[in-house]
């Protein structure tokens, strides 16, 4: 089964479309520097409005008593760690993580083997960006090495529902995250986000 991540949520219609069309995951950002940045009181409101999807903070080298207040004041299931964070820092956290590397950046499976989070998320790797790029990486020759990777893995980086489905057959993964592609003139698409769930239902239905 694909499980899907649909990541920057900033309003209550597109996290409650997201919730109410299967996303496993809805994301929150909560790094200044990115345009679906929102606040932990901003993400609480939200996260209201949804009853299944559980819900995952992103931050980026942020201090651990930071990113353990703002999980708490949001309400949050998952942190998603996307900076230079090590096995230390995850320890002073107060939730399980997911961690994002991005491929191309020195990526190795036996490092992220290594991790202590529960879920791997492998990214497009572009110079002096966290993530969240909306580009891809060479899936073909990311494929082995992303399938030594012994934990759960989410794969993201420009997936969309044109590729969904193309990722789901090279990488067998976990699951999928995904946010750009939800977009027009950078706001969440309550269409665009049922019509991309549609076609995880139909891979799901199929496998």
């Amino acid at each position: 089964m694909l499980r899907a991540k649909l990541c920057g949520m900033k309003t209550e219609a597109a996290a409650r479309a997201a919730d109410e069309a299967g996303a496993d995951f809805i994301g929150f950002i909560f790094w200044p520097d990115s345009h679906r940045f929102v606040t932990p009181a901003e993400a609480a409101v939200i996260g209201r409005t949804v009853h299944r999807a559980r819900k995952v903070g992103v931050f980026v080298d942020e201090e651990p008593a930071k990113v353990c207040a703002a999980a708490d004041e949001a309400g949050l299931d998952y942190i998603q760690l996307h900076g230079h964070e090590d096995a230390a820092y995850v320890r002073r956290l107060n939730r399980p993580v997911i961690k994002a590397y991005r491929y191309g950046d020195g990526f190795s499976a036996a490092a992220a083997n290594d991790f202590p989070a529960e879920f791997i998320l492998v990214d497009a790797y572009r110079p002096g960006q966290a993530g969240g790029t909306g580009e891809s990486f060479d899936w073909q020759r990311a494929a082995a090495e992303i399938r030594a990777v012994e934990k759960p893995v989410l794969i993201a980086g420009g997936i969309s529902e044109a590729n969904v489905t193309e990722a789901a057959e090279i990488f067998q993964p976990y699951g999928v995250d995904v946010s750009g592609s939800l977009e027009v003139h950078k706001e969440k698409s309550v269409d665009k986000i049922r019509s991309f769930m549609q076609k995880v239902a139909a891979w799901n239905g199929r496998n």
